[in-house]
Formats: structure tokens, sequence, C-alpha cells
């Protein structure tokens, strides 16, 4: 979707004008709520490449093509099911010179210093958006990530530092989409996403109760049964993850959780955007296909 010509102007513009940046996010046609017609919200994530998480199934560097990232958002972002993405300021910033974010929802992602495999994972740093940039430019809320690993003291600044930018981002009236993922370390030391629904459960369950204020505030979890999605009433939205080698197998299992009263909607990237097939315009379709299936009144 990105011409040579587009592509051109757009690397001037990061050469010559860097007032553009700003020109474009105050230019930026925003819709006057987060929720969709049906009472659902689709975004498509793509703020893995700032915390050094650049690999898709076989290829460690497939999210490192910037061109071809772009390329990838614009066609998630041309289907009007799609209601907006979640990025860093470099993504945000490229798609608006592209002029690409017209009457979306732009949701900043906030926290990306727990690089990818780095020996300080999970004491996630905020090195991107902040609220007051959230709010400046004109965007509909922020996202971060809460990572508990209970024998690692990383989780601590994390859960603070989350804390602040709930209350922040309630003052201003923002959406703070936490992301609380339960991990464990195995024999080798690696990082192991716990998927149990106790551990889900609690994590929900701690996310929940960050900040002064919940009133603003939506979880981002993976796909879970229904005790884990019992355990909060803030509205959620369900992760993609880490894709898997069959995408009928992930459909199936968003479907499932999009069912439940809480669950609003999907937040998904790598499964779409680099799907096995290369067809990002129909695994986008086949996502927006099971979000239609799967709302019901319940969420309306």
């Amino acid at each position: 979707m990105i011409t040579d010509e587009q592509w051109r102007d757009l690397l001037e513009a990061r050469a010559t004008d860097p007032g553009r940046v700003r020109r474009a996010y105050l230019a930026r046609r925003r819709r006057d709520r987060l929720l969709s017609d049906r009472g659902t919200l689709f975004l498509v994530a793509a703020d893995h490449p700032a915390r050094g998480a650049l690999g898709v199934g076989a290829d460690p560097l497939a999210m490192a093509d910037r061109r071809s990232l772009l390329d990838r958002l614009l066609t998630a972002l041309a289907n009007p099911a799609v209601d907006g993405v979640l990025g860093t300021p470099d993504v945000i910033e490229e798609l608006l010179l592209l002029d690409g974010l017209h009457d979306k929802v732009v949701i900043g992602s906030m926290n990306r210093g727990g690089l990818a495999g780095a020996d300080w994972e999970i004491d996630d740093r905020f090195t991107a958006y902040d609220p007051a940039a959230i709010a400046a430019c004109g965007l509909d809320g922020g996202k971060m990530l809460l990572r508990l690993v209970d024998s690692d003291p990383g989780t601590v600044p994390t859960l603070e530092s989350c804390a602040a930018a709930v209350s922040a981002l309630a003052e201003r009236g923002l959406m703070a989409m936490v992301e609380p993922l339960p991990y464990e370390r195995d024999a080798a030391g690696r990082l192991v996403l716990r998927k149990d629904a106790a551990a889900l459960a609690r994590a929900a369950s701690v996310a929940a109760g960050l900040g002064v204020t919940s009133a603003h505030t939506w979880l981002k979890l993976p796909a879970s049964p229904d005790e884990v999605l019992d355990a909060t009433t803030l509205p959620a939205l369900v992760l993609g993850g880490v894709p898997s080698a069959r995408p009928e197998d992930d459909l199936a299992s968003w479907g499932r959780s999009l069912r439940h009263p809480t669950v609003r909607g999907l937040v998904i990237g790598r499964a779409l955007l680099y799907p096995p097939d290369g067809d990002v315009a129909g695994a986008v379709e086949a996502a927006a296909e099971v979000l239609r299936t799967a709302h019901t009144g319940v969420n309306a």
C-alpha cells in the first residue's frame, strides 16, 4: 500500500521537517468514542519492535523491516472492522505521516524498557509515551505491560509505575490498558508464561486494583477460561500473543473468550500482521468475522 513516492516523502520528512510530526498529531481526526457501533473494539498491536521483540515464527527479523511493517499495518487499518492501533511513538508517528490514522482509535504504548531476553526484562521501565504526552498528542489512551514474577524483584518497580500511570491517565479521562501476565522462570532461567487459570485470575485481580481509581482501566488478557474473566468487572480485550502454526486454532481460542460478557474485543499483532500464508487482509477479515460472530447482545 505504500508507494515509492510516499516512502521517499516519509524519509524526507523525517530528515528535514521534524515539526511535521507535531502537525500530524494535531491534524488527526479523532472519533468521538472508543467502542464501535456494535459495542466492540478491535485494535492492531505494533509495539513489539521497541522492546526488541522482532521475530515471528522462524524469522528472527520479521518485524525489523519498517516499510513492510507499516505496509502491513495500513492493510489492516483499511478494513473498516479495525477500530485502530496500539503502538510506540515511532510507529504511530510514521502512520500519522502516511495519513493512516484519521477516525481511528490510537493507544500509545508506554513501558518498553523490559527488553526481550535482557537480564532486567521484568523491571519494565516506562521508556515511550507518558500520560502527559498521550493527552497532549490527542491519543485515546495508554497501554502498559505488567509481567508478574514472584521471584523477581523487578516486578515491584513495574507495579508501582503502572499504578502511577493508571492514576495519571484516569485524571485526564483516558483509557489505561493494562496487560497483566504471570510468568515464572524455568530451570534454564528463561521466562515462561503461566497459562493456568489461577495464575491468570490472580494477575487480572492485581491489575484491576492499580491506581487511585479503576474508572478508566481496561485489561488486555490472553484468551482465558471463564473463571479468569469472572475475576473482574473491568472491560477486557483478548490479546493475540505468540501466533501458533495453525491460525484456525488461534481464531477458535479468541472466539471462546469473546463470548464472555466482560470481553469487548481484540488486540492482535503478529498473528494478523505476519500470517503464515502472507495474506494480511485475509487474516484481519477472519479475526473480524470471529468478533462479529461472538459478539452478542450481552455486550451491546
